[in-house]
Order: C-alpha cells, then structure tokens, then sequence
C-alpha cells in the first residue's frame, strides 16, 4: 500500500560526515545526497583545549565527534588523508587527531572513506591546488548556504561533497599513472 504523493523510483537520502582532521580544531560536516541532487545539513568545529595534554585533545576529538554522529545520524563518512609535512613532529601529531576522528566513526560502525586533500579540491572546485578561501566559496554554492563557513568547516564539507560525487561526474579523479612525492600526488 503506497502512501498519498509517495514517488516509488525516489532514491532513498544518504547522509554523509565529512570529517577535516585537527589537533586544536577538527572540522566537521554532514551533507544529504538525495539522487544528484546535495543539501546541507549542519557543520561545525570540534575544538581541543589549547594548553590540553594529548591524551585530554584526542579524548575531546572523539568525544565531540561521537556527540555529531549520536546527534545527526549519518550513514557514511568521509575523511581527510593526511600526508607527510615538512615538519615530521607535526605530522605525527594530526595523523593522531585523524586517528581519534577515524575511532569515533569505527565505533558507530560507519563506513569511512579516505580523500586526499588533492582529490578534495578537484572534486568542489575543479583545481587540485586551489585555496582555502575558493572552497570556501564553492561550499557556499554547492551547498546554498547564506554565507561562507568557517575555513575548517568548509572543508569537512568539501571532503563530504568529494564522496557524495563517488568517483563520477565533478569528483571523478583519475590517479592512474600519478605518484605521490613528497606527500602529494603528482
């Protein structure tokens, strides 16, 4: 029995966390994909306490985002690769931030899905190496939001628009033939 303006070929809405990884903020944001077509849903920053110890920055990481997930329900998720820096120290240290986002989503039992900061770009604004404040504005219009987000906000938002595309269409990037030097791919 169908309901009154019920549309039986309508694609059923995926909700998607798109995760930008952080030790002092952690940008978070959840996306709707409902056939072809995206729409916002929240984002935001998980912030750590600046003269916090590690272990109390990683705790406040997954915390805040175990509460999102609890809160937003998403279905899938979407983070940020991290590659090597030239200061080996910080590396270490956001792949930590990164592990303790990746745990958060392990324990909803979520599928995660992993962008590199290149593939992110190409798939919102069509340029691998493009600025902080062009995925900015292109979040803002993908999205239809009233203003731009916060640059870590926009880009967890980026990353969750980069796996709604899912290799088709504007997130399509061929990494065939490329190699990663000095963290990036080439």
């Amino acid at each position: 029995m169908r309901s009154e303006g019920a549309n039986p070929d309508s694609t059923p809405a995926i909700r998607i966390l798109g995760i930008d990884p952080g030790l002092r903020i952690t940008g978070f944001g959840i996306i709707e994909k409902t056939g072809s077509r995206l729409s916002y849903v929240t984002s935001g920053c998980v912030r750590t306490p600046p003269d916090g110890a590690l272990p109390l920055r990683l705790k406040a990481i997954l915390d805040g985002l175990r509460e999102v997930i609890a809160e937003h329900r998403p279905q899938q998720v979407a983070v940020e690769i991290v590659f090597v820096n030239v200061n080996p120290q910080s590396t270490l240290l956001l792949g930590q931030a990164r592990g303790a986002a990746i745990c958060a989503a392990v324990d909803a039992a979520l599928p995660i899905a992993e962008y590199t900061a290149l593939q992110v770009k190409q798939a919102v604004v069509g340029n691998g190496h493009a600025a902080k404040e062009q995925v900015q504005h292109m979040v803002r219009r993908l999205l239809a939001l009233p203003g731009d987000p916060s640059p870590d906000a926009a880009d967890a938002l980026a990353c969750a628009i980069c796996h709604a595309h899912g290799g088709q269409g504007l997130g399509a990037l061929s990494t065939a033939g490329m190699s990663v030097r000095r963290g990036r791919l080439r």
